[in-house]
């Protein structure tokens, strides 16, 4: 595997699984606990923001609308990150 797969395009493809774990949506509410508090240990239950984006457009109004409206723009600037420091990795155009 070392002389198949470079060491950038596995640190590349690393970059993008975390991308793709950010965007899990229905997995993480399941798994997570689903919890509106913050967590005190490594084992507490949480929410996170795609949970919340889920859970909550459905009947959000006003300010709350634009505030799930705001987290999802910052998980969108997330995701171009990781693909842009994936692409600076591997060294493709």
């Amino acid at each position: 595997m070392k002389n198949v797969i470079k060491r950038r395009e596995r640190i590349a493809g690393i970059i993008l699984g975390m991308g793709r774990a950010i965007g899990e949506t229905m997995a993480v509410i399941m798994i997570a606990g689903n919890a509106l508090k913050i967590p005190h240990s490594m084992l507490d239950s949480v929410r996170t923001l795609t949970s919340t984006l889920a859970l909550e457009l459905g009947y959000a109004t006003g300010d709350h609308r634009a505030a799930l409206f705001a987290c999802g723009s910052f998980l969108f600037l997330i995701i171009i990150l990781l693909n842009i420091i994936a692409i600076k990795i591997t060294g493709r155009k």
